[in-house]
C-alpha cells in the first residue's frame, strides 16, 4: 500500500494535484488507516495516471469523470467533442495573438487600420501632436459608437489630407492650438474654413445630405476640441457671426432659426 506522496511520485504528478482530484471527485479517496493515513493501492495508480493523461491533453476536469467511465464509442465522441472545442478555442487565441501583435504602437490601441494609417500620415506631414491626439481620440470614439461606418469616413479623411490647400488649413489650426481668444490670425483663419465649406457645398449641391452621428456624439467631439484648444470657443463664435455652426459636425446656420 502506498501513502499519497508515493502516489503521487508513481503518477508523476504532486501531492497537491491528488488532493486536487479528491476534491473535485475524479479520485475516490481510500480509507484511513488505524495511524490515520490514506493508504492507496495499484489500481489508484493507474486511475491517477489516466487522470494525468487526460488533463495534461487538454481535457477539461468537468468532462474527465465523463471520460473515465465512457466505452470506446462514448469516449471516441467525446474526445472528438474536446477536439473540436480546443480548435476554436485556438482559432480564438489566434485572433487574440494578431491583435495583441498590432498594439505595438500605442495608436493601434481601439483604432482600425486605416485609422491607424491616417494618424501616422498626419505624423509624416509634421501635423502638431496634440492635434494628432484629439484626431487619434476622436476616431476611437467613432469606431466604438459607429464601427460599420468609419471606412467610409476614413476614405474621405485620407483624401483630405492629400489636398494641399485643406491640409494647410488643417495644418494652421494645429499651430494655433495655444493662441489667445484675442489672437489676430483666428479672423482670417475663420474665413479660409468658411471659404472651405462654401466650396465644399458647391461641390455636393444636390446631394442627398446624411447625418449618421448623432448631436450627443458631435457634442462630446466638439467638447474634446474645445478642451484641447482654447481658442476655439472664439473660433466658434467667428464661425457663427460667418453663418456657420458647431465643429464637427459644422454647418450653415438656418435663416429661419
Amino acid at each position: 500500500m502506498l501513502t499519497i506522496s508515493q502516489l503521487a511520485s508513481y503518477a508523476g504528478v504532486t501531492v497537491r494535484a491528488v488532493r486536487h482530484y479528491h476534491a473535485k471527485g475524479l479520485l475516490p479517496e481510500p480509507e484511513r488507516d488505524h495511524s490515520g493515513y490514506r493508504r492507496y493501492d495499484a489500481a489508484a495508480v493507474v486511475e491517477l495516471i489516466r487522470i494525468r493523461i487526460l488533463a495534461e491533453a487538454g481535457v477539461p476536469l468537468s468532462r474527465v469523470r465523463e471520460l473515465l467511465a465512457a466505452g470506446d464509442e462514448g469516449f471516441a465522441e467525446a474526445i472528438a467533442d474536446i477536439d473540436r472545442r480546443l480548435r476554436a478555442e485556438i482559432r480564438d487565441r489566434q485572433r487574440h495573438r494578431e491583435r495583441i501583435s498590432q498594439l505595438a504602437a500605442g495608436d493601434s490601441l481601439a483604432l482600425p487600420p486605416e485609422a491607424v494609417a491616417y494618424l501616422d500620415r498626419m505624423h509624416e506631414f509634421g501635423f502638431p501632436e496634440r492635434l494628432i491626439e484629439i484626431e487619434r481620440d476622436s476616431w476611437i470614439l467613432l469606431a466604438a459608437q459607429l464601427p460599420d461606418q468609419v471606412s467610409a469616413f476614413m476614405a474621405i479623411k485620407h483624401a483630405q489630407i492629400e489636398d494641399e490647400p485643406l491640409r494647410r488649413l488643417y495644418l494652421d489650426i494645429g499651430d494655433l492650438a495655444d493662441c489667445a481668444a484675442d489672437d489676430p490670425r483666428l479672423p482670417a483663419l475663420a474665413d479660409r474654413v468658411v471659404a472651405f465649406l462654401e466650396a465644399a457645398a458647391a461641390q455636393s449641391a444636390g446631394m442627398a445630405e446624411d447625418e449618421p452621428i448623432s448631436a450627443d456624439l458631435i457634442a462630446l467631439l466638439d467638447a474634446a476640441f474645445v478642451e484641447a484648444f482654447p481658442c476655439a470657443p472664439r473660433l466658434f463664435q467667428l464661425l457663427e457671426a460667418r453663418g456657420f455652426t458647431g465643429w464637427t459636425g459644422i454647418r450653415r446656420i438656418d435663416p429661419a432659426g
